[in-house]
């Protein structure tokens, strides 16, 4: 008999320090940078996000994330036999946030790994993690998508600073004799790393470069819709389907003008686009968990729902997954 996954648990946390608008922008202007509600609301959509306090980290936030989604599955952590955390701002350089998070939800002893795809990550991490279930290396799978942007935000840029926030969304992907993850499409383009980046690293005990996130937002803006539509379709056709089968479409949630560009080339409303940038602004990895997540607690997303994923970020990657709930 064919092995397939499916999703059987989803689960997010948001941490609980939450700057509206109005709060960020006098936070910026006591710092001398100028910015406004209306000019953040009228280029981006976002209203609000959450900052992570000193000393949280993307594994603490994905722990959380993950003890709702097992909770939700009826799952005991000890019974989990693979952990993929996506993330581009782990604790720390080693080792991997998924061994950390693996220590603290209890799940010790089976294989645990970062996947670093920025904000197509999850969909990089979950795609790894159906490969390993329908090859039977595991049964039972923990994908997490866990971020603390603000801790690597210039403050001073305007142009960026306003976008992110901090988050952790995760899923539980079981083994299944029924299709659950239709299709996957993935893809990655080197030559435009310099148009979004975070070009510091470390080496002989200092930083070195810029350790703050840049980014040409013109040019991302320009290259997320293209390659947006280009994946939706290659993952609709690989999984033998059309635009008006989808149920849901649940896009990284990066830009609300992105989005809406996204859902018009595919011919989809706006009523059936996740959309939860308004309230968490641009979590990276997380955003897409996050959003799955609110889509199923709040009664959207349905058992049998035809759900596509997809997301875009530095590297520059892209990607998609079809799912049917």
């Amino acid at each position: 008999m064919r092995r397939y996954s499916r999703i059987t648990g989803t689960g997010s946390f948001l941490p609980p320090k939450r700057l509206s608008n109005a709060d960020l922008v006098a936070q910026l202007a006591a710092d001398g940078v100028e910015s406004s509600d209306e000019w953040i609301v009228e280029r981006t959509g976002i209203r609000a996000r959450h900052f992570a306090e000193t000393g949280v980290t993307s594994s603490d936030l994905g722990a959380e994330a993950a003890r709702r989604a097992l909770d939700a599955a009826g799952v005991a952590a000890k019974d989990i036999d693979l952990i993929i955390v996506a993330t581009s701002t782990p604790d720390m350089v080693f080792p991997s946030a998924a061994c950390i998070l693996q220590n603290k939800i209890g799940a010790n002893g089976c294989p645990a790994f970062d996947v670093q795809a920025v904000c197509s990550g999850f969909v990089y991490a979950l795609t790894v993690a159906d490969a390993m279930i329908k090859s039977g290396a595991a049964s039972r799978a923990l994908v997490i998508g866990a971020e603390v942007f603000s801790r690597i935000i210039d403050f001073k840029d305007r142009t960026t600073c306003v976008l992110f926030g901090d988050g952790a969304g995760a899923v539980v992907l079981e083994a299944s004799d029924e299709p659950g993850l239709l299709a996957s499409d993935l893809h990655a383009d080197g030559k435009h790393v310099d148009i979004l980046c975070t070009p510091g690293h470390v080496c002989g005990g200092i930083v070195l470069g810029d350790p703050l996130l840049k980014m040409d937002g013109q040019a991302v803006f320009k290259l997320a819709v293209g390659v947006l539509e280009e994946t939706a379709r290659a993952v609709l056709a690989k999984a033998g389907k059309q635009e008006s089968d989808i149920d849901w479409l649940i896009p990284h949630q990066a830009n609300i003008r992105i989005m809406t560009g996204t859902a018009k080339k595919l011919k989809l409303p706006m009523d059936k686009v996740i959309v939860t940038v308004d309230q968490h602004g641009n979590t990276s990895a997380a955003s897409i968990p996050l959003a799955l997540d609110a889509g199923v607690r709040s009664g959207r997303v349905k058992p049998g729902d035809l759900v596509m994923l997809e997301g875009v970020g530095g590297g520059f990657t892209w990607g998609s997954v079809l799912l049917k709930m």
